[in-house]
């Protein structure tokens, strides 16, 4: 077996598409792309309260990413889930 065969049977996680790579993570009021489709939302606590996270998907790669809306932390905002 050679390094090439190896690198074939062991698949990574799928690349992000042009779009997906375009976006501005861990910062507030990044815009997304218009491929990622909404899913559910939810509520998580935080020091000060609670924020509200909403997952996207990818349409056209498959990237799930989720969307921190806080307003108190300038480093809240897109982050990918899974690929």
């Amino acid at each position: 077996m050679t390094a090439s065969d190896t690198t074939a049977q062991a698949p990574g996680p799928k690349p992000l598409c042009d779009a997906c790579q375009g976006i501005q993570r861990n910062w507030r009021k990044a815009p997304g792309h218009p491929e990622l489709a909404q899913g559910l939302n939810r509520k998580e606590p935080r020091r000060h309260g609670q924020v509200t996270i909403t997952e996207y998907q990818c349409e056209r790669c498959g990237t799930h990413w989720d969307l921190e809306n806080d307003k108190n932390n300038l480093h809240a905002g897109w982050s990918v889930v899974a690929r």
